[in-house]
């Protein structure tokens, strides 16, 4: 079972839409996490999608590892000041040193935790994306690392880390202009170009959150003004709320930060956890607030309580695949 393409494909054509316009989305990942044998395949780093670094990456999954206690579905939480919150994280981001661009033909090695709704295991994925996204690399369960050739995919909505890169450089640091640029960028609005599945674009402001918080969990190289412009422009889209003591894969607590987009009978809520001194992304956790049924089954695809919860371990740039910093 191949949970990372599960996630990417979950978060397809920008992370975080509406309730309405994740339904064939969640149907997939259902079909996907239904027991099937699967090969070694694509994959999402993550939230932020979670996951977000790469497609087509190759990952090492080691289900048996002792797994870190995973906190109760419904961790006691404080509602925080949203302005004030995401005001104190641009000023201390924006005095951050700036990064050097990495080299196209250095990798970027990530680690994470990933568990899902349905399960009790917290399984560890390890994987290296050359910067130029022309090659991925990981280790296969003989324990051989694998490098692969990575080929175009001109329909995928998922970009190289040096891609993700120039994204970034070319964004105004202006909190207004930014958001304007985020919300009317073609490549979240036109992209992914799968056959046989309905284009369905996102509203505005839905899209426009997806799109900052996908970035904000690329904190690799990103210059601090500009970090510290995407937490100015996150903080005048509506309804985005900051809670204080959510908590990721790890265990770690942090600010969780949500959109309230004012509907009723929202089946769950999802979390992009930060920490709460640094603001770097941790993670993500999704709690389902009611059962929810996605089929036509009699059980619900995911009950009231169960978790979705992910965590970014390590994000750094390494000279070549199986280094880890």
């Amino acid at each position: 079972m191949d949970d990372l393409r599960s996630l990417r494909e979950l978060r397809a054509a920008v992370p975080e839409p509406g309730e309405e316009w994740m339904v064939r989305e969640r149907r997939r990942l259902l079909r996907r996490m239904r027991p099937r044998r699967r090969a070694f395949g694509r994959a999402l780093l993550a939230a932020g999608a979670l996951a977000t670094a790469a497609a087509l990456a190759l990952v090492v999954v080691r289900p048996q590892e002792p797994a870190p206690p995973v906190p109760s579905s419904r961790p006691h939480t404080v509602q925080l000041d949203t302005e004030a919150v995401l005001t104190r994280a641009a000023d201390t981001v924006g005095r951050r040193r700036a990064a050097e661009a990495p080299l196209p033909t250095q990798w970027q090695y990530t680690k994470t935790l990933d568990k899902q709704p349905n399960g009790d295991t917290v399984k560890t994925r390890e994987s290296w994306m050359r910067y130029d996204g022309k090659q991925t690399a990981g280790f296969g369960e003989d324990g051989r690392l694998a490098i692969r050739d990575v080929p175009p995919d001109p329909g995928d909505d998922d970009l190289s880390p040096q891609q993700y890169d120039r994204k970034l450089r070319a964004l105004p640091t202006d909190p207004k202009r930014l958001l304007a640029k985020v919300t009317k960028d073609r490549h979240w609005i036109d992209f992914p170009r799968e056959e046989g599945v309905p284009h369905v674009v996102a509203p505005d402001a839905d899209r426009a959150y997806g799109v900052i918080m996908l970035y904000l969990s690329r904190y690799g190289v990103m210059p601090p003004e500009l970090e510290s412009a995407l937490f100015e422009a996150l903080a005048l889209i509506p309804g985005v709320r900051v809670e204080q003591g959510v908590t990721d894969a790890a265990g770690r607590s942090g600010l969780g930060v949500w959109r309230d987009t004012g509907k009723d009978g929202t089946a769950y809520r999802s979390y992009r956890i930060l920490d709460a001194t640094t603001y770097r992304y941790l993670g993500e956790r999704t709690v389902w607030l009611r059962d929810e049924y996605i089929f036509d089954d009699d059980k619900p695809s995911f009950r009231k309580g169960a978790v979705w919860v992910t965590a970014k371990l390590t994000s750094v740039i390494v000279d070549r695949p199986g280094e880890r910093g």
